[in-house]
């Protein structure tokens, strides 16, 4: 399990694939550089960023499913580390950030969900939920993306949020993290934030 969680009670936490963007969009937050890597997997062990006074961190997990030159049985401990890490910390963890890619996301959800499989994406916004975490899902690339509102509702229908997206503006964010957009996933993130009488975080996602 990953030992690197400084010493503060309240945090945000950025989960998902590898190469969906997690580190850029933890950049374009923190506005600290963060490694990135054109190849996945570069992130193998949080990133944690208490940089405040305040009693807060926000923690980018590394990613999991594939990743160049990564063994299965590595890329397998790295998915259960985040996972009991989420399940270590959910009662700290105020806001659950599931990162995506737009342009790839619903295929990949729609090529891993068999009649017993489960997409790794889908199971990780139920743990969310599940663990009393408030899930925001961030639809990342979304510059690339040509049918924005049909792909966001395709995104919501796949993790069992009825159609059409806008109703959900507090759990599907959709942002381009590597153009500086992200202010969707600060006014969701905001949203749980004030939920939670933590109105003095809200000056970290504006």
């Amino acid at each position: 399990m990953f030992e690197t969680r400084p010493d503060r009670s309240d945090e945000v936490v950025l989960v998902g694939r590898s190469n969906v963007g997690k580190s850029t969009l933890m950049r374009e937050l923190t506005g600290h550089g963060v490694e990135t890597g054109q190849k996945p997997g570069v992130t193998r062990e949080p990133n944690h960023f208490d940089w405040a006074s305040d009693d807060f961190v926000v923690t980018d997990l590394p990613g999991f499913g594939f990743m160049s030159g990564v063994e299965a049985d590595v890329r397998e401990q790295i998915k259960t580390d985040v996972v009991r890490y989420l399940e270590a910390h959910a009662d700290d963890i105020l806001v659950g950030v599931l990162v995506l890619d737009g342009k790839a996301a619903v295929d990949i959800m729609d090529r891993h969900s068999g009649a017993d499989e489960v997409p790794h994406v889908v199971e990780l916004f139920y743990l969310l939920e599940e663990l009393g975490i408030q899930p925001v899902v961030a639809v990342n690339k979304m510059d690339k993306v040509d049918d924005r509102d049909q792909r966001l509702d395709d995104v919501a229908d796949r993790l069992g949020l009825l159609p059409p997206w806008k109703q959900w503006r507090d759990t599907i964010a959709p942002i381009a993290a590597k153009h500086g957009r992200v202010g969707a996933l600060e006014d969701a993130v905001n949203t749980h934030l004030e939920a939670a009488k933590r109105d003095d975080l809200k000056k970290f996602f504006a």
